[in-house]
This record gives structure tokens, sequence and C-alpha cells, in this order.
């Protein structure tokens, strides 16, 4: 049970998950899996089609995007959430640098949980509705 409320921190520190309550992200939670991946191991392929979702747990990955490195991501940073809700193409590849400990969430998963949980879609409408007026504040002021 421990880890399950561990889960529920790196879930909540997602900001798609952000605006959700305790009880939203532990119908998440339970949809997920904890898996583990090898160091040098590609979670995501920039380009290819989104299917799930990823939030690390432990270690550390690095990030690029059309071969540039452009950050390092660790415990708590999520990785593909928005191709839980549009399958779109990753921007980005996503390599293991050390060995590490994941969330994944499915797509499909996810889509079962949106349809299960009254109001989570909504939420999850206003937050990325949020976000959207975040971008266009900094490209446009």
């Amino acid at each position: 049970m421990a880890s399950r409320s561990k889960h529920l921190e790196h879930l909540a520190e997602i900001p798609l998950f952000s605006a959700l309550s305790k009880r939203d992200l532990q119908t998440i939670a339970k949809a997920s899996n904890e898996i583990t991946r090898e160091a040098g191991t590609v979670l995501v392929d920039q380009g290819d089609a989104g299917r799930e979702a990823f939030v690390i747990i432990e270690g550390t990955a690095t990030v690029k995007r059309n071969g540039r490195k452009v950050g390092v991501l660790g415990p708590g940073s999520s990785i593909g959430e928005m191709s839980l809700l549009d399958h779109g193409p990753r921007t980005a590849t996503v390599t293991a640098d050390t060995d590490m400990t994941v969330l994944v969430l499915s797509a499909r998963e996810f889509g079962g949980v949106i349809e299960e949980v009254p109001g989570l879609a909504h939420k999850l409408l206003i937050e990325l509705a949020k976000r959207v007026r975040d971008l266009d504040r900094q490209i446009y002021g």
C-alpha cells in the first residue's frame, strides 16, 4: 500500500493531473503499472505514435529533440502524458541514463478511467485550457 501512496504523489505532480482529487488520482494509480527499464533503453522515440505515458519513480533519462539534448528528467517527471489524450506523435526521444523504475499508464487504460470517473474529462479539459492559455501568453504576450 505504501507504493500506491507514492504513485499518487508522482501522479499529482503531473501538470495534466494537478487539478484532480485524491480519489481521481487513486483510480488512475490503479490503472497504472510499475515497471523497470535498463540504462540505455529508449522509453519514447520522436515521431512514433504515443500509446502510453510514464512517470519516473527512480532513475534519470535524457530528452533529445531532433538529435539535440534538451533536458534530463528525474523522479517525479512525466513523459508523454499528452499522448494519453490524442495518440499524437512523440515530440522527443527519451532514453534511460540509469536503470529506471517508472509508472506506465496506457492510453487504453486511461480511456477506461475517463469513462469510469464522472467529471474527470471536464477537469482535464480545464487543465488543458490553462496550459494552452499559458503557452499563448508565452508566445504572444
